[in-house]
């Protein structure tokens, strides 16, 4: 097994008592210690319609994180494609590929990342077919290759800047079908336990065994997101298990914009079926103190053969929440690896 690396998985959350503001200014301070720790990556989420969660706009915050950190790499976690034109999409990760060049990794997705509705009202256009999605990834390739559009006859339309780089490009799956996607189109594959706690092994496997060298990747490149909190706080640890249990099967009960404190929900019993929910989901996160939590990620990777896992936090106060990466950078010596990776180009 390679050396582990982590990358952080932005969600833009919203805490109880706090607001957006709030949340994007900490994505900010967020961004630039996980630079500073030696995370390799840095994502944002694209999420519609939420009251919960502050952007859907990753393109921009990209922008502006890059202008506050140096080495780590920042992206999409992810675009979700049918919401928007692909030449704009290949035009926005252009302009940030050419601000932050070998910097920029474009995400991408096909859920809506919200309601029906809202996707209709974001591209009116989008008929949820799958095939336009797959046609998508294909005309993005051509415009970040510079190459013809199919069904055009002409190399006419150019997605601008014209530069020598491109941005990285991974597809996000919560099942195997967009890994044989990712193989066939000869890109990096982000698996999402968090949504999906069933099948990443699998597709990850079938990933690699089916991968077709590109132009933008000669090797299969992959990585696992999940859930996770670090504490060397018992209690706190406790808490933020019991807080995450509850988020995840609220939202089973289609309960996705109310926002709860530990306070809300600490008395919360549950019966037999929800508590099998609750365990179910479980396998989507991971909390624990660092010596714990450097078991359980090196288990997923080993599992889910794979060297690379982007954590997304969900916690009551900010300081929590930093601590948790701190405590993991630490564990896995991130910023020892970080540094020799630098010095050896």
């Amino acid at each position: 097994m390679k050396n582990i690396k982590l990358s952080v998985l932005d969600q833009t959350p919203i805490r109880k008592d706090s607001n957006a503001q709030e949340s994007l200014q900490e994505s900010i301070e967020l961004a630039k210690l996980a630079d500073d720790l030696g995370y390799t990556r840095y994502w944002l989420s694209e999420h519609h319609n939420s009251k919960t969660l502050a952007t859907g706009s990753p393109e921009i915050m990209i922008a502006r994180l890059g202008a506050e950190t140096k080495n780590i790499k920042l992206g999409s976690g992810g675009m979700m494609m049918p919401n928007h034109s692909t030449l704009r999409v290949a035009e926005n990760f252009r302009v940030l590929e050419a601000l932050y060049p070998g910097r920029i990794d474009l995400g991408m997705g096909r859920a809506p990342g919200g309601d029906r509705l809202t996707a209709h009202l974001l591209n009116p256009s989008n008929d949820f077919n799958p095939q336009n999605y797959i046609q998508q990834l294909k005309d993005l390739k051509n415009l970040l290759n510079d190459e013809p559009l199919e069904g055009i006859s002409q190399n006419s339309v150019k997605a601008i800047p014209i530069i020598n780089t491109a941005p990285n490009l991974w597809i996000l799956t919560s099942s195997g079908e967009s890994a044989l996607l990712a193989a066939h189109f000869g890109m990096a594959l982000s698996f999402a336990q968090f949504i999906n706690p069933v099948g990443a092994a699998e597709a990850i496997k079938n990933y690699k065994e089916k991968f077709i060298p590109s132009a933008e990747l000669k090797q299969p490149q992959t990585s696992v997101g999940i859930f996770a909190f670090c504490s060397d706080d018992e209690e706190k640890v406790k808490r933020t298990q019991a807080l995450m249990d509850y988020r995840l099967l609220s939202f089973e009960r289609g309960q996705f914009n109310t926002i709860y404190s530990y306070d809300d929900i600490e008395d919360e019993e549950y019966d037999a079926q929800e508590w099998q929910r609750v365990l179910h989901n479980r396998k989507r996160m991971a909390v624990g103190s660092p010596q714990e939590m450097k078991v359980k990620i090196s288990k997923i990777c080993e599992d889910f053969d794979t060297d690379e896992v982007i954590i997304s936090t969900f916690t009551e106060n900010k300081s929590d929440r930093f601590n948790s990466y701190k405590l993991l950078a630490e564990a896995f010596n991130l910023k020892e690896e970080a540094l020799q990776n630098l010095t050896s180009f």
